[in-house]
């Protein structure tokens, strides 16, 4: 390898210049993923699935901890079954990948690839449930999916990704109403304390509701690019489903009723948010709890006499001690280019050790976000790097919190709103009548959506942003991915 190879890593798109390809260069140049030949599709290479695997392992925990259990249905779908639900269909239809030929022969009838479940576990709940025993039954699935979207964009929207998908069934109304924001909140708790990411939580507009759903409610995230992305999703499905696939029970009362259900859900969007919310110029920064590498270990000097054998003893003694770390004693790269190289896979510690260090007996620590440089003494150095870790988290998320309060903005009335979008961006707080018109005329004048009624309304002012008339809710509006 040539000297100029070993001295740099590959150049980034500045944001300000280009966000949408600064973040193509990212994922990229990170080794997240790589294009597939089919359109829209992506190969999730082992650092960006490894993220995947904290992101689920981190949920499954939380899903477990609230009584769920992992379940699997099937990928394939029959014609009669989806279209039994008319309004999911409807909802649906332009999206739906169809199966038409098994080998040589043409099916008797079409097969789809799943969009969604809720179909074919409605029929096997249909089977399955029988008596108030059997309730509540509280499912997950960790799975694929498939979507023809017309525009895709690397874990943001595409053909098929991957997700989780929960799938409730309830006695009363108000179990099912519990379950919906009891996941919500799992998801909001999730993205503080894991991904560090600030979420607006509250609930659908009819217009944006998921097909079938009695009430959606969402958790909305704002990126550097004053951009909304919906990050999670948990829905109170009422009765809906349950009477179209007759999913009924017989109740302590003995009358047979049918049952009331929730689903909710998160994709590796998730990937996508992080990187939006957290990156920099010199590519990914990831939280501790999902980075797959926490701690990145470069020796300096590496030939000389006891810096490895140090290095590696340091090595033994932090994997011991739970972290996620990696020594990198490749002889063919120099420090430097070592240093840029971490720095653009986001890990979050960097650990350096040389001659001098193992003579004051300390080592270099060097945090991702702010690449504050700390000497650590080698005695405390377990407890120096949860510490650490801790408050890389920290201020990650007042960072993103910072950037989403400075990025949230009022409008009082459709001037000041297009202004904002055009000249600020972000998210706009406006209070809203209620009315589908006006919300139709913002997108169709803006392309800015009702990304939620927040769960904290706040009293603003008194009308409707779009009509003038007396307002009923407030509304986070943004254009969004």
């Amino acid at each position: 390898m040539s000297k100029n190879k070993q001295e740099f890593v590959a150049h980034i798109t500045p944001r300000e210049e280009d966000f949408s390809r600064w973040y193509t260069d990212v994922i990229l140049k990170a080794d997240l993923i790589d294009y597939s030949p089919v359109r829209g599709s992506m190969v999730i290479k082992p650092y960006g699935y490894a993220i995947w695997e904290n992101i689920q392992s981190e949920l499954d925990q939380r899903f477990k901890a609230t009584g769920h259990k992992n379940a699997y249905f099937p990928l394939f779908i029959p014609e009669s079954l989806l279209k039994k639900e008319q309004e999911h269909v409807e909802g649906f239809a332009p999206e739906v990948a169809w199966v038409t030929h098994g080998g040589d022969e043409e099916l008797s009838e079409r097969l789809v690839v799943r969009p969604t479940s809720e179909t074919i576990i409605c029929a096997m709940y249909a089977k399955w449930i029988q008596s108030y025993r059997d309730l509540p039954v509280l499912y997950n699935q960790w799975c694929n999916v498939v979507r023809w979207e017309k525009t895709t964009r690397p874990f943001l929207r595409t053909l098929e990704f991957l997700w989780q998908e929960g799938h409730t069934a309830h006695a009363t109304e108000e179990e099912a109403q519990e379950e919906t924001l009891k996941m919500l909140g799992v998801y909001e708790e999730f993205a503080r304390n894991v991904l560090a990411i600030p979420m607006v939580a509250g609930q659908k507009t009819e217009k944006e509701k998921f097909a079938g759903a009695l009430r959606t409610y969402t958790i909305e995230a704002l990126m550097q690019d004053g951009q909304a992305l919906q990050a999670g999703t948990s829905h109170n499905l009422g009765q809906h489903f349950a009477k179209v696939f007759d999913i009924q029970f017989l109740d302590k009362d003995g009358k047979q009723k049918y049952v009331w259900q929730s689903s909710w859900g998160v994709t590796t969007r998730l990937i996508g948010a992080l990187i939006m919310v957290h990156g920099d110029e010199r590519g990914l920064v990831l939280p501790p709890k999902v980075a797959p590498v926490q701690v990145a270990m470069v020796p300096i000097a590496i030939h000389k006499e006891g810096v490895l054998e140090k290095a590696q003893e340091i090595f033994e003694e932090l994997k011991a001690a739970g972290f996620r770390v990696e020594l990198d004693d490749r002889d063919t790269y120099s420090p430097g280019w070592k240093f840029n190289e971490w720095e653009l896979k986001g890990v979050p510690v960097r650990l350096e050790i040389g001659p001098k260090d193992i003579e004051k007996n300390q080592v270099v620590l060097v945090r991702r976000d702010n690449h504050e440089k700390t000497f650590v003494p080698m005695e405390n150095l377990v407890e120096a790097i949860k510490t650490m870790l801790e408050d890389v988290h920290e201020g990650l998320y007042q960072k993103a919190l910072a950037m989403r309060e400075a990025n949230t903005h009022v409008a009082q009335n459709m001037d000041e709103f297009k202004d904002i979008l055009e000249n600020k961006k972000g998210f706009i707080k406006a209070l809203w009548c209620g009315n589908r018109e006006c919300e139709d005329r913002i997108k169709d004048q803006t392309s800015a959506t009702a990304r939620c009624m927040p769960f904290e309304q706040e009293h603003l002012y008194d009308h409707c942003v779009c009509c003038g008339e007396e307002a009923k809710h407030m509304v986070y509006f943004a254009r969004a991915y």
